[in-house]
């Protein structure tokens, strides 16, 4: 695991080394192990090391056919060692064993025939010295990241954001529809970032530029749902357990101890006994528990771990002292990040990293095995579609009804009021793009500042033309276009995102069995009906269920996230409407101040749940103030 950085200035412009190692230096908490960089005339490029395999033979950059392939690399290659044979039949001749060397190797002898044969996650550069080309690739769900700005006639590259901001030629100016995205996902939807001149490069393509031109991009890998057919249910949960058992034996590839991530839920669950039925030694299980509230899981991740026999580490964390680490949360981001999870898995990783430097978790489980709600939901729809079209008279009483002292009947009142507005909605993508808002249409006219909202607001029809323009994807049920929309939009935007920034914090790399693109290849013939049935993750609950402690599979779902509602109703609620107040992203322009007020009032008497909005507010108040103090983008700061 590392993180890369580099620029193509073009023109005979020399880069500076210097500008390479200041780039480096800002992300050196991503690989505190080792450094090296590399300077061609117009061109360079660096990285950092976290040391995982072939810890003495691995340091980068690396070179293949006598210099003219050079390598910096982020992230694993699980499967290299089963590539060298064919590799080898063909000339090539290892130096080390390690997994860049392999990956260089590759792309010399298959060039873009190479990315498909990985099994991994990766943000990779890959620089031609005789044709003076740059290629870029990223792994094809998007597990590391890899953000491109070009500018100035060239062309920067970076795994954060930090280290593209110091490129001294360009401007990075706030994109306002990155601030909307923010404000109605919680998150910033890919490929945008937080700035109007910075992208990242989309899961699963290439990017070539060379010394003229424009940049060229290419997808190598897209998901395809072939629903297979002519096996019983009992050899689907057959194969399944096989499939969990061998994604999860080349995740645990490592020159250094593996640990795993175990909240008490199915997919942790699986992940860990998975491990631990194959590991040569004890695997050592890491729980945040959250002492006395609902959320907290310590006593069935301790079920689950003294039956499989690891070693389990937990730590407790005290609810309203984790508003402290909320700032140290959102600069791990380098741009406004409202997932309340990240909160939790930055107290984990901070954790494992005490003990391990790689760890295995299980995301990926609910968006390939349809075990969120709103996948039970999707099915609801389809249910109640016909009913709510032909009594929509009726159905708008809703709306008219008045608030009440009851917090529960008012929460209940606006969950229906947006049941029903999703499901009269045309298709499953659009309900998909409704149901992972944080804000309403509604709301957001009356928060947004009225020429943001003016400029930004669009249907959900053009939301999904942007992000689901394949015709074979529209033919899909409801639910399969809601997991399609899980895996390729909502993933690499959030989820992903979150899990490399929260873990990277603290130099610990976290793998993601579940979401090898073969595995995920898999997956997407797997049935729904074995999928959906029930709670959902059906065919992963029963195939994991011999390994685990009776009852756990039937714990009801608790999700890794904070309760925002609560929270916002004690103490918490002054702490983050001072951050607004004082950070002076109540003056950006973005959002209504006085309506601001009205969410903060109206949550704390109980008149509605405004906790994803408000911690979203929390969090974008804390970057806006890093931006105000690093003065690092005067031009982006829009008063």
């Amino acid at each position: 695991m590392c993180g890369i950085a580099g620029w193509y200035r073009r023109g005979g412009r020399p880069v500076p080394r210097s500008i390479v190692a200041a780039q480096c230096d800002a992300i050196r908490h991503r690989g505190p192990d080792d450094s090296g960089d590399y300077c061609d005339g117009d061109f360079g490029m660096g990285m950092r090391r976290l040391s995982i395999i072939d810890i003495e033979g691995g340091h980068q950059p690396m070179y293949a056919s006598e210099g003219r392939f050079v390598i910096v690399f982020n992230g694993e290659i699980y499967n290299h060692e089963e590539l060298r044979p064919e590799l080898e039949a063909r000339g090539v001749r290892f130096k080390t064993h390690s997994d860049t060397e392999t990956l260089l190797a590759a792309f010399a002898a298959w060039g873009d025939d190479c990315w498909l044969k990985l099994e991994g996650m990766y943000g990779a550069a890959i620089w031609d010295a005789f044709s003076r080309t740059l290629t870029l690739a990223r792994d094809p769900i998007g597990i590391k990241p890899l953000y491109v700005s070009e500018q100035k006639g060239g062309l920067a590259f970076a795994s954060e954001l930090k280290a593209l901001t110091l490129i001294p030629e360009f401007n990075f100016d706030i994109d306002e529809r990155a601030v909307y995205d923010y404000f109605s996902f919680g998150h910033i939807q890919r490929p945008r970032s937080i700035y109007r001149q910075v992208v990242q490069l989309e899961p699963g393509h290439v990017l070539r530029i060379g010394p003229e031109g424009n940049s060229a991009l290419k997808r190598f890998w897209a998901p395809e749902i072939r629903l297979a057919s002519g096996r019983s249910e009992a050899e689907w949960i057959e194969e399944t357990r096989s499939r969990v058992l061998a994604t999860v034996r080349r995740h645990m590839l490592s020159d250094v101890p593996v640990g795993s991530f175990l909240s008490g839920g199915v997919d942790s669950a699986a992940v860990t006994a998975a491990m631990a039925k194959q590991a040569s030694s004890r695997i050592t299980a890491f729980t945040i528990g959250f002492p006395g509230n609902s959320i907290d899981e310590t006593a069935a991740a301790k079920a689950i771990a003294d039956h499989l026999g690891c070693e389990h580490v937990v730590r407790p964390v005290d609810l309203m002292k984790a508003r402290d680490v909320m700032p140290d949360v959102q600069r791990a981001f380098d741009e406004p990040s409202g997932a309340s999870a990240a909160i939790p898995t930055w107290y984990v990783s901070k954790l494992a990293r005490e003990h391990v430097k790689v760890v295995l978790c299980g995301e990926g489980g609910d968006e390939l095995f349809a075990g969120y709600k709103r996948h039970q939901n999707a099915r609801r729809m389809d249910f109640w579609r016909p009913l709510i079209r032909a009594a929509a008279p009726a159905a708008a009483v809703l709306d008219r009804l008045p608030d009440a002292p009851s917090r529960r009947w008012n929460y209940a009142r606006r969950h229906l009021r947006r049941f029903r507005d999703a499901t009269l909605l045309k298709s499953g993508f659009q309900r998909f793009l409704a149901g992972t808002q944080i804000t309403s249409p509604e709301l957001r006219a009356a928060v947004f500042a009225p020429d943001f909202v003016r400029r930004c607001e669009r249907p959900f029809a053009d939301f999904e033309n942007e992000y689901f323009q394949d015709p074979e994807w529209r033919r899909q049920s409801m639910l399969q276009q809601f997991m399609l929309g899980d895996l390729t939009v909502h993933m690499p935007s959030a989820l992903l995102g979150r899990l490399d920034r929260t873990s990277m914090a603290h130099s610990l790399e976290a793998r993601v069995p579940f979401l090898s693109h073969k595995f995920v290849d898999w997956s997407l013939t797997v049935p729904m009906e074995l999928k959906a049935r029930g709670a959902g993750k059906y065919v992963l609950r029963e195939a994991a269920r011999p390994w685990l402690p009776p009852g756990i599979l039937e714990r009801k779902k608790q999700g890794f996230q904070m309760p925002l509602a609560d929270w916002f109703l004690g103490d918490f609620n002054e702490f983050a409407r001072e951050a607004w107040n004082s950070s002076g992203a109540a003056g950006a322009g973005f959002l209504q101040p006085r309506a601001v007020d009205r969410l903060f009032d109206e949550h704390l008497m109980g008149r509605a749940d405004y906790g994803k909005l408000l911690y979203a507010i929390t969090m974008f108040s804390c970057w806006w103030r890093n931006v105000r103090a690093k003065a690092t983008t005067p031009a982006a700061v829009v008063a």
